[in-house]
């Protein structure tokens, strides 16, 4: 099923296609040279997070596909929300649409569902793209440390406008997965640190300063897992490409055009 729309990047349509019986609506630029590049959002947005870096990626002639998380934009809300299947839509989005060689970007939760690609077929993944993923914990062991501080005032101004600026996104989010992730956040994990290592692609790993969600210690742990990884720091907080657009692009584009 297809509904015309018109895009900040190209008039695209939103096309919807049903895994597991959840319907997951993405948009795709259907043309453009080289490997195709997927852009996964966080929790609580949708795809037109990405519309910027999206506009010109398809400038530079690249293939850009942008799904909506389950339970975000306009895909459907549903009864689960393991982090596990939202890779899982991912990686069968891709394979719906034939690819067999992608770029995988994702930010927040859509960086650890983009990881959770790249471990399941790695194969399949040119290069990745981590942005201000949370990692889960390792063992039963770790202790949860949680800290406080006062927003900055960029944040509290992103915050308090969201409803005008995206009142789509806002709307549609399933906030009944909220609770879902903060548990499986807080419960161990020891199988995707396992995994890391079955990660081949070349990665880029974006950290932010101050109101970031990215562990050091569990960075550095990243790191060393994934044969090809790097990592790149920015002074902002969780959403790097919103805030530090020019700063990430010029970081981004050229790992993602490197071959």
């Amino acid at each position: 099923m297809t509904t015309p729309v018109t895009s900040e990047i190209v008039d695209l349509t939103v096309t919807r296609a049903a895994f597991d019986g959840v319907q997951i609506a993405y948009r795709d630029s259907a043309v453009g040279a080289g490997t195709p590049v997927v852009l996964v959002h966080g929790m609580g947005g949708d795809g037109h997070t990405w519309d910027r870096f999206a506009h010109t990626l398809v400038r530079s002639g690249r293939r850009v596909i942008i799904p909506d998380l389950r339970g975000h934009g306009r895909s459907a809300h549903t009864e689960s929300y393991l982090f596990a299947e939202f890779g899982a839509d991912v990686l069968n989005l891709c394979d719906r649409l034939g690819l067999d060689s992608v770029d995988l970007v994702g930010h927040s939760l859509g960086g650890y569902a983009v990881s959770c690609v790249a471990q399941e077929r790695p194969e399949l993944v040119r290069r990745l793209v981590i942005e201000e993923c949370p990692m889960p914990l390792r063992s039963g062991d770790e202790e949860v440390r949680l800290t406080r501080r006062f927003p900055t005032i960029p944040e509290l101004w992103h915050a308090t406008t969201s409803l005008i600026r995206h009142p789509r996104a806002v709307l549609a989010f399933d906030r009944s997965m909220t609770r879902t992730a903060l548990e499986q956040f807080r419960k161990p994990n020891p199988e995707w640190w396992d995994r890391l290592s079955d990660i081949t692609a070349p990665t880029l790993v974006l950290r932010g300063g101050p109101g970031g969600m990215v562990d050091p210690e569990k960075l550095a742990t990243m790191r060393t897992a994934i044969q090809n990884c790097a990592v790149a720091a920015f002074s902002c907080g969780h959403s790097i490409h919103r805030d530090r657009y020019r700063e990430f692009e010029a970081t981004v584009l050229p790992f993602l055009a490197a071959y």
